[in-house]
C-alpha cells in the first residue's frame, strides 16, 4: 500500500514538474522610506535546476544583507544572464505620489502587475515564489509566498537586489537634485539626518507626505 503511495506522489510530482517551464521570482524594496518610489522586482529562470543559470545564482542572498558593492556584483551578473538568454527580470517602480494617493498595498500591487504584463508568463506553465505578504494575480494558481523568502530562495534573493540597485540609483540621481537631504546615503529612510534636514527644509518633491506627518508636525 506506501509502495503504491509513494508511485502515486512520484508521479504527481513528475507531472507537476513537467507542466512547469518558469519559476519567477518576486520581492519588493522601498515600503518602509519617506521619500521615493517603490520597486517591485521580478526574475523569471528555468523551471529546471539542471540549467546552467541556477549554478550562478544559487548563492544570491538577500540584498538587506549585502554591501552596495555585491548588489552591484550580483546586478552585473544577472544582466550577463539575461544578454545570454538564461533569465528574464523585470522592474516596476511606483512614484511616491502615488503611493499618497492609493496607500502602499494598492502600489504593490500595481506595480507586480506590471511586471507580470511585460514578462507575458502562461500562467499554467509558471511556478511564482514572493517574499513576505506578497501576491501574484489571481491567475497564477501555482503561487507561494515564503516569510523571509528573499533569504531562503536564490530567485527571490536576486529580484530584491535587481529592485534595490534600481531603486537606489534613482535615489542617488534625486541627490543630485535635492542635495540638501542625503539621498545618497540614506536612499530616503528616515534616518536621525534625514528627518532633521525635512524639519529644516520642509519635503521635496519626492517625499511622502502621507509618511511625514508626525515629523512635519512635530
Amino acid at each position: 500500500m506506501f509502495r503504491d503511495i509513494y508511485k502515486v506522489q512520484k508521479y504527481l510530482r513528475e507531472v507537476y514538474n513537467s507542466k512547469m517551464k518558469w519559476l519567477v521570482g518576486i520581492d519588493e524594496v522601498g515600503r518602509g522610506p519617506l521619500a521615493g518610489p517603490l520597486c517591485v522586482g521580478m526574475c523569471v529562470a528555468p523551471y529546471s535546476k539542471k540549467e546552467i543559470v541556477w549554478k550562478v545564482i544559487k548563492n544570491a542572498r538577500d540584498s538587506k544583507k549585502l554591501k552596495r558593492e555585491e548588489r552591484e556584483f550580483w546586478s552585473r551578473e544577472a544582466e550577463l544572464l539575461r544578454l545570454s538568454g538564461q533569465l528574464f527580470f523585470y522592474t516596476a517602480l511606483v512614484s511616491n505620489t502615488e503611493i499618497d494617493e492609493k496607500g502602499m498595498s494598492l502600489a504593490i500591487k500595481k506595480a507586480i502587475r506590471i511586471c507580470f504584463s511585460e514578462a507575458q508568463l502562461n500562467p499554467n506553465k509558471s511556478r511564482v515564489v514572493l517574499d513576505g505578504s506578497l501576491y501574484a494575480p489571481d491567475e497564477f494558481q501555482n503561487q507561494e509566498t515564503i516569510i523571509r523568502g528573499d533569504d531562503k530562495e536564490p530567485i527571490i534573493s536576486l529580484a530584491s537586489i535587481i529592485a534595490k540597485v534600481k531603486r537606489d540609483n534613482l535615489m542617488t540621481k534625486y541627490a543630485n537634485k535635492f542635495p540638501e537631504y542625503g539621498f545618497e546615503k540614506h536612499m530616503g529612510y528616515g534616518t536621525k539626518e534625514h528627518i532633521k534636514a525635512i524639519q529644516i527644509n520642509g519635503p521635496s518633491a519626492v517625499h511622502r507626505l502621507t509618511f511625514l506627518r508626525s515629523i512635519v508636525d512635530a
